[in-house]
């Protein structure tokens, strides 16, 4: 059974992990945190599956009870959020076989090919490199710091200026720079990476304008080997009905890059490498209601579910106040 790590927020603001296979969970005992944890098995040398057996079992936890109640908070966090770093990367997916083909004629009739275009079959051609290899690197963009994470049942914010607030269902990468530099992956997690459609649509190069909103993570980080082939649903839920939903990829087997090289393209970075530093890195994905036409409200939930992860991810959609900023000269 697949092991799943979670952060679980008592009514006095306790923070405590805690580790489920299957229906069971239990608390971690000893740890506040999963980066805590993470750090513990860097410097044991040991996998997370292997410190957590250490640790032994601590209380039972009726999992649906307690995501229900709202106790679930993000699956990771940094003690200083200017330490956790939210990046992604675009085009990486294939989607149905149907849009690929459908991509490649019109790619082939084209006269001139789009900057898109020409990334998404460079990626095709070369985003999943032999061993050893360096492979094409994908599209980047950064999305912010951990101040714009969200977390489970938490409202989705849009700045007051922006120009749409739509859905992103994907998978994300969660990452812990050990001592020496070293990049860790603790796992998966589901996700939202929320983003300005139409602001992106106006020109492709607001697109750093467009990617700088929030991101949220599902309430489990899905510790171990990567699932290949992951199947699930995203829909948007209003006035208490679904208004629009649609299956969703992901995984390599459905993925034009390999998880590695879009790793390797992200931390080849010195300034990716910092030791003790967080990184929660979206990895794409083909299913937008934007692209079926919907815009959303606020007051919109958006809805995110897919397994191995057995808790959904869902999100209200709401509107920042506007702000005033005047600059001062010194």
């Amino acid at each position: 059974m697949s092991l799943r790590l979670l952060q679980h927020r008592s009514a006095d603001g306790t923070l405590s992990v805690v580790a489920a296979r299957g229906d069971a969970a239990t608390i971690v005992p000893g740890v506040a945190s999963v980066r805590a944890l993470a750090l513990r098995a860097i410097e044991a040398g040991h996998s997370l599956a292997d410190v957590i057996d250490a640790a032994g079992e601590g209380a039972a936890v009726d999992l649906r009870a307690e995501f229900d109640a709202g106790n679930f908070v993000s699956p990771i966090s940094h003690e200083d959020p200017a330490h956790l770093v939210m990046t992604g990367t675009g085009l990486t997916h294939l989607g149905s076989a149907e849009g690929r083909d459908k991509m490649h004629r019109e790619a082939a009739a084209a006269e001139k090919q789009t900057d898109s275009m020409r990334m998404f079959l460079e990626g095709v051609e070369g985003g999943k490199p032999a061993a050893g290899e360096t492979g094409q690197q994908p599209e980047w963009f950064y999305k912010g710091d951990g101040s714009q994470l969200v977390g489970p049942g938490e409202p989705l914010a849009m700045p007051a200026f922006a120009q749409d607030g739509g859905e992103e269902p994907e998978l994300a990468g969660i990452y812990l720079i050990g001592p020496d530099g070293t990049p860790h992956r603790l796992g998966l997690c589901l996700a939202n990476e929320f983003s300005d459609h139409v602001t992106e649509r106006h020109n492709y190069l607001w697109l750093a304008h467009s990617k700088l909103r929030q991101a949220a993570l599902g309430p489990e980080l899905l510790v171990g080997e990567a699932p290949r082939d992951v199947r699930g649903a995203s829909r948007i839920v209003r006035n208490g009905e679904t208004l629009w939903e649609k299956p969703f990829l992901s995984g390599e087997d459905n993925m034009s890059h390999s998880l590695a090289n879009l790793e390797h393209h992200h931390f080849k970075y010195a300034l990716f490498r910092r030791p003790g530093d967080i990184h929660v890195h979206f990895f794409g994905t083909a299913t937008l209601s934007f692209s079926d036409g919907i815009r959303t409200q606020e007051g919109d939930v958006f809805e995110i579910e897919a397994k191995p992860f057995t808790l959904p991810l869902r999100n209200p959609l709401a509107r920042e106040a506007a702000q005033s900023v005047v600059v001062k000269a010194l």
